[in-house]
């Protein structure tokens, strides 16, 4: 950050994410060596406090990009970005690793049999995570959220799955569930918009066909819909965080959205969210972990859903492209490489200081 030019760095977003991680930095700095359990609660406090300090870090750097937008060029811009939520990225996963290998070390299935549901993690690591079911849990909660923006009465399409739905994975299963679910919020609200709201409307809208196909190096989730496609003057800015047609809608639409945690969002808009995502195992640190998908109305645009989704698959060694047919639908190719095969893209120091 201290890279960036000095008109943008003042900006009062950008330098209260700036103050937040300097505060951050100096805080952990002056934890003494841990040495007992007791040492590693006090350094749990910390984390947990931190975590929740930084769940305004996203909706804050989004609105500050926005604001800098012609006080930058937007390739460097962009660039920026996706190397701070990398980094972000990283710091998270360790952090949340430690408070949840320290949960299982405290709770009374350490020592667990092997019929016990909890030997499938290791800390937030979901050793046998499955698409399928992954797909499901998502379909539901993006479904009511929409019934209670659009109506009980809203004619949603309905999910179908075919493929590989055994295929199974170890993978951070919160990760999977944000970018699973920024896809189908995107392809419900298509096809429901192109379509029609009410049950008043000629016919039920085609489905949304999801297609899981494994390989032994990976697994390619596929979503396909028939809402219309993306339209032209979007395409281009698909991507970007600080330029496109709707930058301003967005800024508005971003004061409304006081937190993010660093995959699944922690919004909540009381009057219509739905119970947060359901996930094999809920950890005691639930609130600053990534278990639960964005409860925000899905008219509620942000522009951060892609390009975060594509941040996160990318992150672990995977992949997410998009291709829309204008005036037909879109089809999301999200590659998922099986953990233990490739390290984590981490930032280099050289790429940072090339911002």
């Amino acid at each position: 950050m201290q890279t960036l030019p000095y008109v943008v760095v003042t900006n009062p977003h950008i330098s209260q994410v700036y103050e937040l991680y300097y505060k951050a930095f100096e805080s952990l700095r002056r934890v003494q060596e841990v040495k007992t359990l007791k040492d590693n609660e006090k350094l749990c406090e910390k984390i947990s406090q931190t975590l929740q300090e930084h769940l305004t870090v996203i909706p804050k750097l989004a609105m500050g990009v926005l604001e800098c937008r012609d006080l930058m060029n937007p390739e460097d811009m962009d660039k920026f970005m996706n190397t701070i939520l990398r980094s972000r990225i990283s710091r998270r996963v360790i952090a949340e690793q430690h408070l949840s290998l320290t949960e299982t070390f405290n709770s009374p299935w350490h020592f667990p049999d092997s019929t016990t549901p909890e030997t499938e993690f290791v800390g937030e690591v979901f050793l046998k995570c499955n698409a399928k079911e992954v797909v499901e849990r998502c379909g539901e909660a993006v479904k009511a959220l929409a019934r209670a923006a659009y109506g009980p009465e809203a004619l949603l399409p309905d999910i179908k799955l075919e493929g590989h739905l055994e295929a199974t994975f170890p993978y951070i299963l919160s990760h999977l569930e944000y970018i699973i679910g920024e896809l189908l919020r995107n392809s419900i609200q298509a096809v429901v918009e192109k379509n029609g709201k009410k049950s008043s409307a000629s016919k039920k809208p085609p489905p949304i066909e999801i297609t899981i196909c494994e390989a032994p190096q990976h697994v390619i989730i596929r979503v396909s819909d028939q809402g219309g496609g993306i339209p032209r003057d979007i395409l281009p800015y698909l991507w970007a965080f600080s330029k496109g047609p709707r930058s301003n809608q967005r800024l508005e639409n971003l004061h409304q959205v006081p937190k993010m945690a660093a995959t699944s969002q922690e919004v909540r808009v009381d009057e219509i969210a739905p119970e947060p995502l359901g996930s094999p195992r809920t950890h005691l640190h639930s609130d600053s972990s990534l278990t639960s998908l964005s409860s925000r109305p899905p008219n509620l645009r942000l522009g951060m859903g892609l390009p975060l989704s594509r941040v996160y698959a990318e992150y672990w060694a995977g992949t997410l492209e998009l291709h829309s047919l204008e005036g037909y639908g879109v089809d999301a190719f999200l590659q998922i490489s099986k953990l233990g095969n490739k390290n984590e893209q981490l930032t280099t120091r050289a790429s940072m200081d090339a911002v």
